[in-house]
């Protein structure tokens, strides 16, 4: 049931250690939260199991392969996509553009030069697929006409174009307003139910955490301070005391 695996992950930079030996393990099929508060090392944390940086040591595993080396666009395609804090999508293109240009990149049919008409029809049919999924119908829209709930729709279906296993997302709410955050959170929910994807987010919204996750692991100071179900979290005295009940009050908190 382990998709993704943790061992021992260490990041240092110069003097600071920010990620201290951390174990995690991600279990196929569920929604996986990590938080903390500001300097915890969860932004590190995650940036190792994406592979934007190296660990000082430690290992990370994925489906049983070693992939603690591999650069971030070789992890793509054995069936991982990340999402950035940042919008990452072409503006000037069409919703159906961005997403085609995912399909076709991730694979391997972007660098011939002289294709037949049914391998673009197949990328064309597989994002118009994935812009339904994540509930984005107008496909000829220019990107830059969304507002910002729709780019990070948008930004989930150029993931979803070469159909990962692993999505891992960094603070897929960042920005949003208010009332644009349950509409892409059921998004969201719907991807990893239907679809059978696993699911990691970094994310600072306790009320999407706690309404998305199957686990949170919370972080605090480069290690793990606490893991468990969103109930058992809430209630936690030490979470309660260093992060979650002072912030917000949880439930639980005496």
């Amino acid at each position: 049931m382990t998709i993704l695996e943790a061992r021992g992950l260490r990041k240092e930079f110069g003097g600071l250690v920010a990620v201290d030996e951390v174990n995690l393990t991600i279990q196929r099929g569920t929604t996986h939260a990590i938080i903390g508060p500001n300097g915890a090392g969860k932004t590190t944390f995650f940036n190792l199991l994406t592979g934007k940086y190296k660990p000082t040591r430690g290992t990370v595993i994925y489906k049983g392969q070693d992939i603690t080396q591999l650069p971030v666009y070789r992890r793509s395609h054995l069936g991982i996509g990340r999402s950035f804090q940042i919008t990452n999508i072409f503006p000037n293109l069409t919703l159906l553009e961005n997403v085609r240009l995912a399909s076709q990149a991730l694979s391997g049919d972007n660098f011939r030069f002289l294709q037949r008409t049914s391998l673009l029809k197949k990328h064309l049919d597989r994002a118009v697929q994935v812009l339904a999924i994540v509930g984005l119908t107008d496909v000829y829209a220019f990107a830059n006409t969304l507002p910002h709930g729709g780019k990070r729709k948008l930004e989930l279906a150029i993931l979803l174009a070469a159909d990962p296993e692993l999505l891992l997302l960094d603070e897929p709410t960042a920005g949003m307003a208010s009332e644009q955050v349950p509409e892409l959170i059921e998004t969201i929910r719907k991807i990893q139910r239907e679809g059978n994807k696993t699911v990691v987010l970094v994310e600072h919204n306790m009320n999407v955490v706690m309404n998305i996750s199957d686990q949170i692991t919370v972080m605090h100071l480069g290690r793990v301070l606490a893991e468990g179900t969103p109930s058992a979290i809430a209630s936690d005295k030490t979470v309660q005391s260093v992060y979650l009940g002072e912030l917000y009050d949880l439930p639980g908190k005496s």
